[in-house]
C-alpha cells in the first residue's frame, strides 16, 4: 500500500436500511406466526371432526334402516315416538335419540342416500386445490410445515366430516343441494362454527362468492387469478352497522374497525388488519390508504378503498396508483402481487370494467350493503308506510270506558267517607 492511499473506513449501513431490514424480518415473522395459529386452529376442527365421523355414519345408517322399514313393512310415522321412547328406557345414558333428532336421521339419509357421491362443488374445490399456490408452500424451504392430509377430504368423506349440527341447519335453512354441498366445503376449509355457518346462509354467502368485477384474468396467473377471484365477493354486507344516511366514508370506516371480528368474518378466511389511514409518501407528498390487509392465504397485501356512493372511473386509476406504491414500499420479494378492492355502493359494470381496462395492477371492484333487502314475496305481504299512515288517519280516536270512570268516582267517594 503506497503512503498516498488512505484506509478506507467500512461502509456501515444506514439507520433506514437497518429499519428496513428489521420491518421486514417482522412482517415475515408475523406471517409465520398468523401460519401457525391457522394451522392450530385447523387441526383442532379437523380433531373434533373426525371424533365426529363415527356418530354421523350411525345417524345416516339409523336413517336407512328407518326408510327401508318403511318402504318394506308399510310403517308410518308412528313408529318413530315409539323408537324415541323406548330407546331412552333402554338406554338413558345416552343422548341424541329424541324423536326430533331421529326424524331429523331419516330426512338425512333421505337427502343423502348416496354419500359416497357427495364431493366438494367444483368452485370449492378450486378454493382449496393442492396445486394452487399455498402460503406455507411460499415458506422459504427452511420454515415450511407439511400441510395436513386431512385437510383436503377424501371423495367419501365429505359428508362424514361435517358435525350433526351443521347438518341439521343446512337440512333446514338451505334446499338446494349444490348449494348445501357448497357450504359444506367451506366449513372443511374455514373450520365454521354452527353459529358462523348459519349467519352465511342468511346473507347469502354462496350467491356472492366471485362476483366481483375484476381484471385478475389479465393481471395474474391462471391458478391465483382462480383463487383470488373465489376470495372477492359481490356485494359485501355490513348489516352488523347502524349507519343512516347521509354519512361520511370516515364514519363507515370507522364503523367496520369498531366492529373488526364482524368485518373480518365477511371479508373471509385469511385476512389479518395492517392499519387504518395507512400513511405512504410520494415525492414528498403523503397519501393515506383507507384500509391496508395482509391476506395469509394469498400472501400479498391487500388494499380496501370505501366509497360512499357510486363507482367512479377516477376511483380505478386511484387503486393502481396506491398498488404501485405498496409493490414499490412495502411488498417483500417473496410476496405475491398486491391486490385492490374498491368497495362501492353502487357501480355500473360496463363503467367498471372500462376503467379496469388497461390497468397494470389487479383490481376488483364491488358493492357494499348496509342492509339486506325483504325478499319480494314478504314485501308485498306488508303495508307500506303509507297504508299504514291511511289506516291511523281513518280510525277514530280511542275513547275513555265509561265503566272505568264510574269506578274512578266511586273509590274517590269511599275514600272521603
Amino acid at each position: 500500500m503506497s503512503e498516498g492511499q488512505k484506509i478506507k473506513p467500512p461502509v456501515q449501513a444506514s439507520k433506514k436500511d437497518v429499519s428496513k431490514k428489521q420491518s421486514a424480518k417482522l412482517l415475515d415473522y408475523a406471517v409465520l406466526l398468523g401460519q401457525v395459529k391457522d394451522r392450530i386452529r385447523h387441526a383442532q376442527v379437523r380433531a373434533m371432526l373426525s371424533v365426529n365421523g363415527e356418530l354421523i355414519r350411525l345417524y345416516w345408517d339409523i336413517g336407512q334402516m328407518l326408510d327401508e322399514r318403511q318402504a318394506q313393512e308399510g310403517w308410518g310415522a308412528a313408529v318413530i315416538p315409539r323408537l324415541a321412547r323406548d330407546l331412552h328406557n333402554e338406554l338413558p345414558e345416552i343422548k341424541g335419540f329424541s324423536e326430533r333428532n331421529i326424524k331429523r336421521m331419516l330426512g338425512f339419509f333421505r337427502a343423502y342416500p348416496d354419500p359416497n357421491g357427495i364431493v366438494p362443488q367444483p368452485v370449492a374445490q378450486s378454493s382449496a386445490r393442492t396445486d394452487s399456490p399455498q402460503a406455507v408452500a411460499k415458506l422459504p424451504a427452511s420454515a415450511k410445515v407439511p400441510q395436513p392430509a386431512a385437510q383436503i377430504p377424501a371423495a367419501d368423506s365429505v359428508l362424514w366430516s361435517i358435525p350433526w349440527g351443521h347438518h341439521a341447519v343446512l337440512l333446514e335453512k338451505v334446499k338446494d343441494l349444490d348449494h348445501r354441498l357448497w357450504y359444506m366445503s367451506q366449513t372443511l376449509q374455514h373450520g365454521w362454527s354452527r353459529n358462523i355457518l348459519t349467519l352465511m346462509i342468511q346473507s347469502g354467502s354462496h350467491a356472492r362468492r366471485g362476483k366481483a368485477i375484476t381484471n385478475f384474468a389479465e393481471r395474474l396467473p391462471p391458478a391465483e387469478s382462480d383463487l383470488v377471484v373465489q376470495t372477492l365477493k359481490d356485494p359485501y354486507v355490513f348489516d352488523f352497522l347502524t349507519l343512516a344516511e347521509p354519512f361520511h366514508e370516515r364514519e363507515l370506516e370507522t364503523g367496520l374497525l369498531q366492529h373488526i371480528e364482524r368485518f373480518l368474518l365477511e371479508l373471509g378466511q385469511g385476512f389479518a388488519f395492517v392499519g387504518r389511514q395507512y400513511p405512504i409518501t410520494v415525492g414528498d407528498e403523503d397519501f393515506y390508504i383507507d384500509l391496508l390487509f395482509y391476506h395469509l392465504r394469498l400472501r400479498c397485501f391487500v388494499v380496501i378503498d370505501l366509497k360512499k356512493g357510486a363507482f367512479k372511473a377516477e376511483h380505478a386509476g386511484k387503486m393502481n396508483f396506491y398498488l404501485n406504491v405498496v409493490d414499490d414500499k412495502l411488498r417483500h420479494a417473496t410476496d405475491a402481487p398486491t391486490i385492490g378492492l374498491i368497495l362501492c355502493q353502487d357501480r355500473n359494470r360496463v363503467v367498471a370494467e372500462y376503467a379496469l381496462r388497461g390497468m397494470d395492477k389487479p383490481i376488483g371492484i364491488s358493492e357494499y350493503e348496509l342492509t339486506r333487502t325483504l325478499p319480494r314475496e314478504l314485501q308485498s305481504s306488508l303495508p307500506t308506510i303509507e297504508a299504514i299512515e291511511a289506516e291511523l288517519a281513518e280510525s277514530p280516536p280511542e275513547k275513555p270506558s265509561p265503566k272505568r270512570l264510574t269506578t274512578k268516582k266511586t273509590t274517590k267517594k269511599s275514600g272521603m267517607k
